[in-house]
């Protein structure tokens, strides 16, 4: 045997070796740890399913109440809204009280409509822009059903610079004061809108015409 051999068979058995002293002292702990990754992974994968199924049959639930509403069928779109309100998933059950008081509103029951919308207005765990959405769906139902204190005291603070809903609120805001005979307070409320070049385009227009409509009839000198 060549010294060259002998020195790559003495190599090996340290290698080998060194391998046994390593698995000996770690080979459990890895072995443990392996398992412990296949079974989070499993786990994990698992639970994505679980979460997208729900996900996607709360989806499916909403979208058939949304025709059932749009059929007409109002009574059972409600019952449906109900069931996903109570056992829908991820944002579909915020989005149910939503439609379901949209429902009431849409049945006549203006004063069921807005309740709901208050709900939501007043549950701090809906995120601020939905609870936003509401107090602008209530202030629009009172605009009609309501006085213009009613109106103004949830959108008064949606008409204030900066909020992204300002000029709808500034429009519910001026046509509610007009309706209870406050032509200036109605045409400040116009004005703010014709004023505001970050205004969509057909609500300016219609904030114009009233603006003009007022001050031709005289009522806010």
């Amino acid at each position: 045997m060549s010294n060259d051999t002998f020195i790559r068979e003495v190599n090996e058995e340290m290698r080998q070796a060194q391998a046994r002293a390593l698995w000996e002292r770690f080979g459990p702990w890895a072995l443990i740890a392996a398992v412990v990754v296949v079974l989070g992974t499993g786990a994990w994968v698992g639970y994505d399913y679980w979460i997208s199924s729900k996900a996607n049959a709360s989806g499916d639930a909403y979208s058939q109440a949304l025709e059932l509403a749009n059929g007409g069928k109002q009574d059972e779109a409600l019952e449906a809204l109900r069931k996903l309100e109570a056992d829908g998933h991820g944002a579909y059950p915020i989005l149910a009280r939503l439609r379901a008081a949209t429902v009431l509103a849409d049945k006549g029951d203006h004063e069921a409509a807005v309740k709901e919308f208050d709900a939501v207005i007043a549950d701090g765990g809906v995120p601020a822009a939905i609870r936003d959405m509401a107090r602008l769906r209530a202030g629009y139902i009172l605009v009609d059903t309501g006085t213009y204190q009613d109106v103004s005291s949830r959108l008064e603070v949606l008409a204030a610079d900066g909020n992204p809903l300002r000029n709808s609120a500034r429009e519910a805001l001026g046509l509610s004061a007009w309706k209870e005979n406050k032509p200036k307070e109605a045409l400040a409320f116009f004005d703010q809108i014709v004023g505001d070049e970050a205004a969509p385009r057909n609500v300016r227009d219609r904030a114009t015409m009233l603006a003009e409509l007022i001050r031709g009839s005289g009522d806010a000198t």
